[in-house]
């Protein structure tokens, strides 16, 4: 009988798809043979006080146009985490170590990971930076980009 291929479970909002994604779904997936993402719904991510600058189609299409990602389907709650690990038959429950300790309870179903995130990136940096750089006087940019 062959070895049951190894299902590794991830969530997260995604929002601005950028290096430390990718960097993390490639870490994630080496873990197993197939990797799922519950890619949080605009609606939980209100529930959660987030707001993206993109749609939760548009970020479950480019997880899904990503070449580490098997499949990927709506978070819509907190709840839905210990279902989805027994529904997916999930071997391993990853996350980034900025959760580090928050899903442990998880282990009486899976294997429970955190993974280093990548320093220096982040949407919430991203969306600083744009912030930034809309909000300086004209010209500005392109100073900073002369100087670089």
């Amino acid at each position: 009988m062959a070895n049951k291929p190894r299902t590794v479970l991830t969530y997260g909002t995604f929002d601005l798809f950028h290096v430390g994604h990718v960097r993390l779904l490639e870490r994630l997936s080496a873990l197993g043979d197939r990797l799922v993402v519950g890619c949080s719904s605009d609606e939980f991510n209100a529930i959660k006080g987030k707001t993206c600058v993109m749609p939760y189609e548009d970020r479950a299409t480019i997880l899904r146009a990503c070449r580490f990602v098997d499949d990927v389907f709506p978070e819509c709650s907190w709840d839905q985490k210990p279902l989805d690990v027994q529904r997916l038959e999930a071997d391993i429950f990853a996350m980034g170590s900025d959760w580090t300790g928050k899903f442990d309870e998880l282990s009486a179903y899976c294997e429970v990971v955190y993974l280093p995130r990548t320093d220096g990136v982040s949407t919430t940096k991203l969306k600083n930076i744009v912030v930034e750089r809309s909000a300086a006087p004209k010209g500005a940019s392109e100073r900073r980009a002369a100087r670089a």
